[in-house]
């Protein structure tokens, strides 16, 4: 008995340092964890969030992403892969079209500007502690006007906000 108890134990171990979710009830169920997928850009979206969106859809998305998965104690250790077509942020998007965007050509602009200072490519893995420290290394108070722009949130002041507080963390 006490050898099943331990053999229970390193399999619960192993697949949660696998990635796995383990479900303990009547049975013991394996899942795998979905992979988290950004677009280069949304890293920085992602940093600056605070509550605000396109639509409820949009925001109610963002919030379990964001304020509710990476802002929260052990959010930095979410893993996150880098890709070039819609995300996780896209899927309630008002603009994605399938796996792209209405506005396709600045979503472009934005994801190969963020993608060359945060030294980002397709395929990319990273977590979200790692994400941060790389912004904090790679992007200074004011750099956001020319990576972000045309990007309609960069009026609002929250990104630079949330950018000034990562780099007063980070000194």
């Amino acid at each position: 008995r006490a050898y099943l108890r331990r053999l229970l134990l390193a399999g619960f171990f192993i697949a949660v340092m696998a990635g796995l979710t383990v479900s303990l009830g009547k049975e013991t169920r394996l899942t795998p964890v979905p992979p988290m997928t950004f677009r280069p850009h949304h890293f920085l979206c992602a940093l600056g969030y605070q509550g605000k969106g396109y639509d409820d859809a949009f925001t109610a998305n963002m919030d379990e992403v964001v304020a509710k998965g990476l802002h929260q104690q052990g959010g930095d250790n979410t893993v996150i892969t880098v890709t070039t077509s819609a995300d996780v942020i896209c899927q309630p998007c008002p603009h994605r079209r399938g796996q792209g965007c209405a506005k396709q050509a600045q979503i472009d602009a934005l994801d190969a500007r963020h993608a060359e200072r945060l030294e980002l490519k397709a395929g990319d893995e990273l977590s979200w502690g790692a994400a941060k420290a790389r912004i904090a290394a790679k992007v200074k108070s004011g750099d956001l006007s020319e990576l972000c722009a045309g990007c309609g949130w960069l009026e609002a002041g929250m990104c630079e906000a949330a950018l000034a507080r990562l780099l007063a963390q980070s000194a």
